[in-house]
């Protein structure tokens, strides 16, 4: 093993150095500070202005305390590797990358994903993505898909437009700590007047004990545009915990459209503490399909700024909380325009002790005049030793918009089980059944390869 030290920093590098071990690229676990950032602005090459923003961001988190909101985090910063990356380049030939992670993407289906149904794929080991292609047509039709640290070399002015314009750093912690390292994502831009066939999609996935996973997000389609984008994100388990932070920003111009779908399936020692933020222009529509499975604290509620008239909002959501699990996801929809419309459906299950609860809000503002919003939120709870909560905060600024929230908390129906076991299934089977029909709205959203992957994982559950 061998450390790496810049030229002026030496006297500073006690603990905080850049090692090579066996290929591989990280900070060794240290107190995260300015020289830690410095190393990493300087490994990636970025402007002036990047670092800068990064070590403001820096101070924002050494300031801020956990939300005061949700379940408890006890996350030790000091035991959190910040950056780790095992190739320096991106490849766009499966062969191409380095055999540890491509034999980790192999066992996922990712080639042969690419293969069958998506216009283009990219995908991030630790830190850093180390592979991505997209269709030749894409190019033609002047489409943007690559990570975001290349975005912002070779897209700079773009890049700077939307970059921490809708996702501020300082709002919370955890948007400060993603400012201050983060590394990996992606970047789309999508021109006018185009509608892509297929899906792009991304792949996250955390591979090392104690890591921690910080990728920042730019969507931009433009008007009258079309994209479906798919993320997925897994993890091995280990003793002791890893953090994943992230930053989504989504613009959606007049009459554009995005459907943003996740499953997430973090393995149970992963703290999951992301934002997510849309803002919709006129006439366009923000799909959240998010389906959270794994994590040991999940904390996510993909959110829509209806910010023109006749602005559309949608989140449907699942999240499943079995032992040792905290979900504590939602979604939120602000009416910023008259005519705005939104709609949340939230299924969520808590099973051997988990606990799945629903935290959203609804803001129509008092301009937002004739605006409607939907919240259906359904429970299932299979044993006696797990919980639910559901903790709206709906807000109405006008008296010509309508709020609509219902929520419904209930166990496995015994007449149907009782039913479906009369007809020769046994009990576990006749559960399986029944909790498949109780999301199955969600279910119907995915694409067939997404849908047949949450089954299997669902059957590992109950």
């Amino acid at each position: 093993m061998c450390f790496i030290t810049l030229v002026g920093y030496r006297k500073n590098f006690k603990r905080e150095k850049l090692f090579i071990k066996n290929g591989d690229y990280f900070m060794q676990k240290n107190k995260l500070t300015a020289c830690t950032i410095k190393e990493i602005s300087k490994l990636k090459n970025e402007p002036k202005w990047m670092l800068e923003f990064r070590l403001k961001a820096l101070e924002k988190f050494n300031s801020l305390s956990n939300p005061n909101f949700g379940p408890e985090l006890k996350i030790d910063f000091d035991d959190i590797t910040y950056y780790k990356r095992i190739d320096d380049k991106v490849h766009n030939n499966w062969q191409d990358v380095p055999k540890e992670a491509r034999d980790t993407f192999s066992q996922i289906g990712l080639p042969e994903a690419e293969a069958k149904y998506l216009a283009g794929i990219g995908a991030q080991f630790e830190s850093e993505v180390i592979y991505h292609n997209m269709l030749e047509e894409l190019t033609k039709k002047n489409v943007i898909f690559c990570d975001t640290d290349t975005a912002l070399k070779q897209y700079p002015d773009i890049f700077k437009e939307y970059f921490n314009n809708l996702v501020k750093y300082d709002e919370n912690k955890y948007t400060a700590l993603n400012g201050a390292v983060w590394s990996g994502g992606t970047f789309i831009y999508i021109p006018p007047n185009t509608k892509l066939d297929r899906p792009l999609q991304s792949y996250f996935r955390i591979n090392s004990k104690n890591m921690g996973q910080f990728e920042r997000t730019i969507i931009v389609v433009d008007e009258n545009s079309d994209l479906h984008y798919m993320e997925g994100c897994t993890a091995p388990t280990y003793t002791s915990d890893s953090l994943h932070a992230a930053v989504v920003e989504i613009y959606v111009k007049k009459g554009a459209k995005c459907r943003y779908t996740t499953i997430q399936n973090w393995s149970s020692d992963v703290y999951n503490l992301v934002t997510k933020r849309a803002i919709v222009d006129s006439g366009g529509l923000m799909e959240w399909i998010d389906g959270n499975i794994g994590s040991k604290v999940n904390m996510k509620y993909p959110s829509c700024i209806l910010n023109g008239e006749y602005a559309r909002g949608n989140c449907i959501s699942i999240a499943v909380a079995t032992t040792g699990q905290i979900q504590d996801a939602g979604a939120k929809m602000i009416h910023l325009a008259p005519n705005t419309t939104s709609n949340i459906i939230s299924k969520s299950i808590a099973c051997n002790g988990g606990n799945a609860t629903y935290r959203g809000t609804v803001n129509i503002t008092k301009q937002a005049t004739n605006s409607k919003s939907t919240i259906k939120c359904d429970t299932i709870i299979l044993d006696e030793y797990s919980k639910s909560d559901t903790i709206p905060q709906n807000k109405i600024g006008n008296s010509s918009s309508i709020i609509e929230h219902e929520a419904t908390v209930s166990k496995i129906d015994q007449d149907k089980l009782f039913y479906l076991m009369s007809r020769g299934l046994n009990e576990d089977k006749a559960k399986e059944l029944l909790i498949m029909g109780f999301i199955e709205r969600f279910r119907e959203e995915l694409p067939m390869e997404y849908a047949v992957e949450l089954n299997a994982l669902l059957k590992n559950y109950f």
